[in-house]
């Protein structure tokens, strides 16, 4: 496996698409796959580059088919190389909450499930994706959220499976890293 620093080179060394100024690296896989924990680390050596969450745009009920508003809200506008405001869902009072702010950078990273798909790719310059085995996934996220969310984990996981069959992140990633603890 790469280490972090050899993943920050490499990302370092890509360009940006055209004309954009912010670098956005896509860390990608299913949740439960370690993918905030890699998400913290590589901000940490990327001057600590801002991180967007995909879980600011999903949610229970919309866990995949919330990427229009990221792509307005975050993506576009630095594609022109402006200042961004996107709305954070709240998961817990299961609406919209606060506004967030972010500039053109030199990097950014979007984190999440589905952060690599096929609608965001003209806006990436580095995808990542975190290869993890279901149970170890499910046994984090249970224990994240408690076991009353089981059933909730189980269709979500499905919803994953469904998007990783139809847009192959893993097999279009620049680099696979393991999410194994």
């Amino acid at each position: 496996m790469l280490a972090i620093q050899d993943i920050a080179q490499k990302i370092a060394r890509a360009n940006p698409p055209d004309g954009m100024i912010t670098r956005i690296v896509a860390i990608d896989g299913p949740g439960g796959a370690g993918k905030s924990t890699l998400a913290s680390q590589l901000s940490a050596v990327l001057n600590n580059a801002p991180i967007v969450h995909t879980d600011d745009f999903a949610s229970w009920d919309n866990p995949l088919n919330w990427w229009p508003r990221l792509i307005n809200q975050v993506l576009n506008p630095l594609a022109m190389n402006q200042e961004t405001h996107y709305q954070r869902y709240d998961w817990t009072l299961e609406k919209l909450a606060e506004w967030h702010r972010l500039e053109p950078t030199d990097y950014l990273i979007l984190e999440g499930v589905s952060a690599s798909r096929k609608a965001f790719k003209p806006y990436l310059t580095y995808c990542i994706w975190i290869e993890t085995p279901r149970e170890e996934r499910l046994r984090r996220g249970l224990e994240r959220d408690g076991e009353a969310m089981r059933s909730q984990w189980e269709q979500w996981m499905r919803d994953e499976d469904a998007y990783i069959e139809r847009e192959h992140p893993d097999e279009t990633a620049d680099v696979v890293v393991s999410g194994r603890s």
